[in-house]
Parts: structure tokens; C-alpha cells; sequence
């Protein structure tokens, strides 16, 4: 499976992402389908940690492709060694690990029942296309546990922030987080709003990390490619959210303009905008007010 429009960054020393998507125009398939509409459209990374020959990837990329790319990438840097951390369960981000299914696939225990509850459907694609066969985790977690790769210690953290099996990486050396799906620029996605009051406090625990940098998985390329966003991603993603929980008092608060809302932020350089991120808003809106 090709992968024509991968682009792989170095945002920090040892550290790659491997980014596809928001290319006007571009579709990985004419049909209807998730690849497209629920990532490449928005742009999604996958990263790398690396330490001379050995490797921790976070999230396989989008489709099997991606995944094997990732991989070829790395044994061509000489990694011999590799583990693999999944920061959740949803398609987009789990896609890739047939490309791995010799090494250590971590996750914590919430996304390995995700993924066996949910396995036959996406083997059978009830959302086209399939991810078969679908590699579940060989070791899982709960709450958090820490890795050392070569001289780097690596954090494994659980949140509820956008889906409740978030896993996010913190490098306390470098200040440096690796966000999964738990921080989007410019908005989050919101998939379980029964949980929006959990995403704010898990967002506060996210700031009390004090981040120096933040790479999440889908963002702003060019800003991924220069080290990532800074700490205001987290305070723009915490006001967004306390703004689809205010709608369950306030319902008619659904038309503000979505300018209106995170104007600010785009302002003081928190967030960027992108377009297609407008139908992700409305979608947000009806799912928060159908919640209620």
C-alpha cells in the first residue's frame, strides 16, 4: 500500500513524526471512508523515539502502508530493537500494527478491551476499509508506568481526554509531551461527550505537567515540524470543551461562531486555523446537545 504524501519531520533530536494528510485534493480512496474523512483530511501524525538502535514508536500510522514505512524508516536508521505504544483504540491510530506484530505493542488495559470488544467489526470493515487482521496489545498497563529508552525516560500516562483509553508520553527530561488525541489544533474532536467534565479535569492534570512543547497527532504541520506547540494548546483546548460542556444549560449558546469562541486563542498563537475543523465544531455541537 503506497504512501505518496508521508512527510517524516525531526521536530527534536531523536524524535520523528511521521505526518500525512491536509492536502486539498487528495483522497486515499473515491469511495466513502474513515482513512479520509476522520484523518488525512484533518492531518495525523505518528512518532518515533529513538536511541541508537533502539526505537519506541507511538501509534502505526493510518493504514497498513504507513505502518510499514514507519518501520522501513527506522531500519534504515539501523534500529534493531523496537516497541510500540498505541495512545488509544481508535482506527486511525492503530491501523499500522500488522507492519509490528513481532515486537511489544503496550497500551493500557482500556484500550486492549476496546480493541478485542471491537476486533470482528473492524476486521470485517463495518466502517470501510477493514484493518485485518487487527494485532492486539501483548502488555497493557493501568494509571501509568515509565520506559527508559537508552538515557530517556518515558512516562506512560492514562487521561480521559477525548476518548477514555488515552495514553499520552512525557519525556520529564525534555518537558516534552506527546499528546496523542487528547490536544488537536485547533479544536478537539469530541467522540464521548458523556465524558466532557472528566476531559477538564484530565486537561488540568495535562497542565500540571508544565509542558515546555507538545506534539499531538493532529495538528499544524509546519508547526509539528519546528518542535511542536506550546503550553496555551492545553488552556485552548480546556476553554473549548468547558464551551460544549456549558451547553447543557445553555443550549442556545450552539450559535456562537466558532470564530467567536476560539478567537482569542488564535489570536495570542495558541491554535491555527483550519477549515475543515468547522463541520468537526458542528458535529461537536449536536453531539454534546444530544448528550444533554
Amino acid at each position: 500500500m503506497k504512501t505518496p504524501h508521508l512527510r517524516i519531520f525531526t521536530p527534536h533530536p531523536g524524535i520523528f513524526a511521521y505526518y500525512d494528510g491536509r492536502l486539498p485534493g487528495y483522497r486515499f480512496d473515491p469511495r466513502d471512508n474513515w482513512v479520509d474523512d476522520g484523518a488525512l483530511s484533518l492531518g495525523i501524525a505518528s512518532y518515533a523515539l529513538v536511541e541508537g538502535d533502539q526505537a519506541l514508536v507511538y501509534d502505526t500510522g493510518t493504514t497498513l502502508g504507513h505502518g510499514q514505512a514507519i518501520r522501513a524508516h527506522l531500519g534504515a536508521l539501523g534500529v534493531a530493537h523496537l516497541r510500540v505504544v498505541l495512545s488509544h483504540w481508535h482506527k486511525d491510530h492503530v491501523a499500522g500494527t500488522a507492519a509490528f506484530g513481532d515486537v511489544e505493542v503496550i497500551a493500557n488495559a482500556r484500550t486492549a478491551a476496546h480493541l478485542a470488544r471491537h476486533r470482528a467489526e473492524i476486521e470485517e470493515g463495518w466502517k470501510w476499509p477493514p484493518i485485518n487482521p487487527l494485532i492486539q496489545p501483548t502488555t497493557t498497563f493501568d494509571g501509568q508506568i515509565t520506559l527508559t529508552l537508552g538515557r530517556r525516560q518515558i512516562d506512560l500516562i492514562e487521561m480521559n481526554i477525548h476518548s477514555d483509553d488515552a495514553t499520552v508520553l512525557w519525556l520529564p527530561d525534555d518537558r516534552l509531551l506527546l499528546a496523542g488525541d487528547t490536544l488537536e489544533d485547533p479544536i478537539t474532536y469530541l467522540a464521548e461527550p458523556e465524558h466532557l467534565a472528566t476531559h477538564l479535569t484530565d486537561l488540568a492534570r495535562l497542565a500540571a505537567l508544565s509542558p515546555a512543547r507538545i506534539l499531538p497527532c493532529h495538528g499544524d504541520p509546519d508547526v509539528i515540524a519546528k518542535g511542536g506547540y506550546g503550553p496555551g494548546l492545553i488552556d485552548a483546548t480546556a476553554r473549548y470543551v468547558g464551551y460544549l460542556l456549558s451547553l447543557c444549560q445553555d443550549p442556545e449558546a450552539r450559535n456562537r461562531p466558532l470564530m467567536d469562541i476560539i478567537g482569542p486563542d488564535l489570536a495570542a498563537g495558541h491554535i491555527r486555523w483550519f477549515e475543515p475543523y468547522a463541520r468537526v465544531h458542528a458535529a461537536n455541537v449536536e453531539e454534546a446537545l444530544n448528550a444533554r
